[in-house]
């Protein structure tokens, strides 16, 4: 079989996707053994995977694979969300494309087109994730709309309802004008940035209501909502204005006379310290209204455009308006000034425009009763947050400053709240208009049925996939069937920081309230991806690239590298195609290995003059055990960024650079079949280790090595055997001799071919024995012989304690090694000096574990020793 010069990833990665899914691998079935479930936290079906999802789904299948190799039962549900206000927007923009108005269409006819969207561009993302390499189980995809799932989620409405943790009615809510429709308070992004306050003269009526020469100055930076003011209020005890009680003034354009009021919440050192009152407009001011039963005017229509109730500009957008009111102040003289300050202006997060508070009826949920248990399972770690220190505070901070949730929206796209309404505006909450009939009729005998109406609002986005852990085994609709009780609750959640309260606080407050259980016993929390300039990667900003076209690139192994040694845990990362490249070239180192191993297939032979490399396999034994502990822990404490850089170390540092070299047969030799077979097997295992990450070149080179029955996604790992310290060490020691003595032939301009005499002086001799027929063959070495005294006419170095004599046939340059050695003593006196300095700190000293303060002593005693060697050494020169 011929082997490509470099690795071709397309030309594997379908292959071995489609071998895998026949064989239904990543099926899962309840059994016996222990269940590890990931819920994949669903997707918008609005469109494609960027990178940020690409780091979730790859840490998810990370995790999935390495727990399916461990022997669990691994199930990774897949799925996506129908996300009720982007999705609406897609389709009403396709529908305008085609000039048709959402308007005009009944709302059959609209979720008719949006189903038919949602099956023609719903699946790009379940294929970006086959490219990726994610071993979900595809006969378990969810969507937030199926039947089961929409039943569900009525289910639930109505159970919280019933128990009075739902509620309706008039509150100020967040309005997103674009999308017109309400938002949760979480759905608001408040950003600081520089605005205006206009100061402007409101003329103070006299008794008959007629403008007088005084007047008071208001500072607004909403000149536009004028229009809507209800009052005037300062504070009670600003002597500036205590001789206006029982004043009126007159609000401009529109010549309304209103009300002065006090308040002690207005801030006498803000602005003028006079406020205008805008109750429709401002949650503070509609508080405000209420106490002082002020009349309430919206001068908004639900488009952000002005309202016939404005009086002037009906019709014309907001911010326009802001502009021509200036304008218009400027013209009647009663534009004071014009003040620049800093505000924080919030933003909806669904369509990126400016949200306005707005007085409106909706639906509520009461959130202090779900939130303490929440709560509590999270402070008292039954549920541990990945990393910790990060986002506990957070979490806890949200779950203690918790407002109700308003869950209604002014959308078709989405579950329908299952309130009916008469005509006399009575309403009842049932699961279907028969039920709800009934309970009107007993409202209202003279009722028919035909005149009952739903409710036209659907429910947020989020109140369906709250309960995603549950509702995916049918949970909800199927309480206590045999999934639910064998997958929940599941095992670890991996999401983004940015969705804590959204969706991670919220699962747990349903998991808690239906299955009396969490739904989660650890939450990863993946750092957020941003570009070079460190802005976050979006859509909207159109700088996340994209991932298809990245691993047609790169290969879907190189993308998933680049991403994972990047992003540890919870930290941010600038996302750069260099990482990418890196993990290109280490397919290719892997490849190069390969191809390598490959040729000493037909070179292996049993006989004596066969090179049998003992120290090397025992020593890459060990080293591989070590390893092999060492990412366990990291994948215990979900350091999987970290687990990667060790696996890559492994076989980039030790297994090609060293361990490959040290068994590698000279040209006119064979390798011993022993340490053949050895070697593929430590080649296999190591694919083994590293195919969590990167799954398809491990397989493929894992059945390329030999005939294989067993795929590698299912091979379970063996037991890790205690590990031998001592070979490591002496493996160690093998590397630093190896690496001084070919350091010291470059800076001594001794070619690597010219032969080298060494001589040893080492109170370990037994140590070096073992290690010395790879020392021979690294550093070109006719002879090695231990020796008791100082060699002369040789270049001296020192590894340790230890010193090693280089004697060579050209003649030998002192001034070159004495630089060399007097460097080295310097580096070494400067690192003693840091070890007795943090050794002499009472606090490290008191603080410290006692196997950290040993180990620091150690490092003493060995800097002492060698510092003493080099002067030696020096002197002998």
């Amino acid at each position: 079989m011929e082997l490509s010069k470099h690795f071709d990833p397309q030309a594997v990665e379908h292959k071995w996707y489609n071998h895998w899914k026949n064989k239904k691998y990543f099926n899962s079935k309840p059994d016996d053994r222990t269940a590890f479930t990931i819920v994949a936290p669903p997707p918008n079906v609005t469109g494609v995977l960027h990178m940020g999802h690409t780091l979730n789904a790859t840490v998810q299948d990370i995790l999935i694979r390495w727990a399916r190799m461990h022997g669990y039962n691994a199930c990774w549900v897949p799925g996506s969300d129908h996300a009720s206000i982007a999705t609406e927007a897609k389709v009403v923009a396709m529908l305008k494309e085609k000039g048709i108005e959402k308007n005009n269409l009944s709302r059959e006819a609209f979720l008719k087109y949006a189903f038919e969207w949602k099956e023609k561009y719903g699946n790009i993302i379940y294929n970006q994730m086959e490219r990726l390499g994610c071993s979900v189980d595809w006969e378990r995809t969810t969507f937030t709309m199926d039947d089961h799932y929409y039943k569900a989620v009525v289910k639930v409405f109505i159970d919280l309802y019933n128990k009075g943790l739902i509620y309706r009615g008039a509150r100020m809510i967040n309005w997103d004008p674009q999308a017109q429709t309400a938002l949760s308070d979480e759905e608001v992004d408040y950003k600081e940035q520089q605005g205006i306050l206009y100061h402007i003269k409101y003329a103070i009526a006299d008794d008959e209501g007629h403008d007088t020469d005084e007047h008071i100055t208001i500072a607004t930076q909403r000149p536009e909502t004028i229009m809507g003011d209800t009052a005037v209020c300062v504070n009670p005890k600003d002597e500036r204005y205590t001789h206006l009680k029982n004043k009126q003034v007159i609000i401009p354009i529109v010549n309304r006379l209103v009300p002065i009021i006090f308040d002690e919440y207005v801030d006498p050192a803000f602005g003028t310290g006079a406020l205008k009152v805008t109750p429709a407009h401002d949650i503070n001011d509609y508080n405000l209204s209420l106490k002082h039963q002020l009349p309430i005017i919206d001068t908004l229509n639900a488009d952000g455009t002005m309202s016939s109730a404005a009086e002037v500009f009906v019709g014309e957008d907001r911010f326009v308006v802001r502009k021509k009111m200036v304008q218009l102040l400027k013209e009647q003289n009663i534009l004071v000034k014009e003040e620049t300050y800093t505000t924080r202006l919030g933003y909806s997060q669904r369509t990126g425009v400016v949200v306005e508070p707005r007085i409106s009826t909706q639906w509520f949920v009461q959130m202090k009763k779900l939130t303490e248990p929440a709560l509590q399972e999270v402070l008292k770690e039954n549920i541990y947050i990945h990393p910790k220190d990060k986002f506990l505070a957070t979490y806890t901070y949200w779950l203690e400053n918790v407002k109700d949730w308003c869950i209604s929206r002014q959308l078709w796209w989405g579950q329908r709240i299952p309130a009916w309404y008469d005509n006399d505006g009575n309403f009842v909450v049932a699961e279907t208009k028969e039920d709800a009939f009934k309970k009107l009729s007993t409202i209202n005998d003279q009722l028919s049925i035909d005149e009952i109406k739903q409710d036209e609002d659907v429910l947020d986005t989020w109140f369906s996939s709250w309960i995603w852990p549950i509702e995916v085994f049918k949970g909800i609709t199927e309480p206590n069937n045999k999934e639910i009780n064998y997958y929940y609750p599941t095992s670890v959640l991996v999401t983004g920081q940015d969705i804590i309260f959204f969706w991670v606080a919220r699962m747990i407050m349903a998991g808690m309230e239906y299955q009396q259980e969490i739904p989660f016993k650890d939450v990863y929390f993946t750092g957020m991806v941003r570009d070079n300039l460190g802005r976050k990667m979006s859509k909207q900003l159109g700088n996340s690239p994209d991932l298809l076209k990245l691993i047609d690139q790169y290969g879907a192994d190189a993308v998933r590298f680049g991403i994972m040694i990047s992003s540890p845990a919870g930290n941010d990362l600038l996302f750069d195609e260099a990482a990418l490249e890196q993990g290109r070239n280490f397919n290719n180192k892997l490849w190069n290995a390969f191809k390598l191993v490959k040729i000493w297939e037909t070179r292996q032979s049993t006989n004596d003059t066969a090179v049998a490399n003992d120290f090397a396999m025992i020593w890459f034994e060990q080293r591989l055990h070590e390893a092999q502990i060492q990412v366990q822990q990291l994948f215990d404490e979900y350091k999987l960024s970290e687990a990667l850089k060790v696996i890559y170390s492994l076989i980039w540092d030790d297994f090609c650079s060293w361990y490959l070299e040290w068994i590698k047969p000279s040209m006119d030799k064979h390798i011993s079949t022993a340490t053949y077979n050895k070697t593929i097997d430590f080649f296999s295992r190591l694919m083994q280790l590293l195919h969590p990450f990167m799954p398809f070149i491990t397989e493929e080179i894992y059945h390329l090595l030999d005939n294989r029955i067993e795929d590698l996604c299912i091979k379970q790992f063996a037991a890790i055997p205690n590990i031998d310290n001592s070979t490591l060490q002496q493996g160690e020691l093998l590397k630093q001799v190896i690496t001084a003595i070919r350091d010291t032939r470059n800076k001594n301009q001794i070619k690597p071919k010219d032969p080298i005499s060494l001589y040893i002086q080492t109170q370990h001799i037994d140590t070096y024995q073992k290690i010395q027929p790879i020392i021979s063959k690294q550093v070109n070495a006719d002879t090695i012989e231990f020796t008791q005294n100082a060699m002369s006419d040789s270049i001296a170095l020192v590894i340790g304690k230890d010193k090693l004599y280089i004697q060579t046939q050209n003649p030998i340059n002192t001034g070159i090694q004495k630089e060399a050695l007097l460097k080295e003593l310097e580096y070494t006196k400067g690192f003693l000096l840091s070890v007795e300095k943090k050794l002499s700190n009472e606090r490290f000293v008191q603080n410290a574990k006692p196997e950290v303060i040993e180990l620091e002593q150690k490092k003493k005693a060995d800097a002492v020793a060698k510092i003493k060697t080099l002067e030696n050494t020096l002197q002998s020169l």
